[in-house]
């Protein structure tokens, strides 16, 4: 398992933090204490306004547009389909912040690492802002 206690702490957003594996990130993030700076939640405008809970405490979703990412996020896991990644990961990637996309969107793009941790953990080390 990875230890992640001594870590800096970072700011991480979730896109399609309602869904399934928005609700699983959440949940390995909080069994493996990710030490968090800054959580933002985004989804669809159906979702907005939907509170979740981490480590006890309350968030609140926001709808995603194309300034959600006019925060201090560090990295951003995305799992909200492809289309939504393909609009939305460049404009994060101009913000500076770091894209780990669960979709299909980016996982044929030669300048893209498809990484699997336990075979390729290496291949993070050349991304150019997203992870597929």
């Amino acid at each position: 398992m990875l230890e992640v206690n001594n870590l800096k702490k970072i700011n991480i957003g979730i896109v399609g933090a309602t869904g399934m594996v928005g609700q699983t990130f959440l949940n390995v993030m909080e069994q493996r204490d990710l030490p968090l700076e800054n959580l933002y939640l985004f989804a669809s405008k159906k979702s907005k306004g939907k509170k979740l809970i981490y480590k006890e405490k309350e968030y609140v979703v926001e709808e995603l547009n194309e300034k959600s990412f006019d925060k201090p996020i560090d990295i951003l896991l995305f799992s909200a389909g492809g289309e939504i990644s393909k609009s939305y990961a460049p404009l994060a990637i101009e913000k500076g912040i770091t894209v780990v996309d669960n979709s299909s969107a980016w996982r044929m793009d030669e300048n893209v690492p498809l990484v699997v941790p336990d075979v390729n953990p290496e291949d993070i080390n050349w991304h150019k802002g997203i992870i597929a």
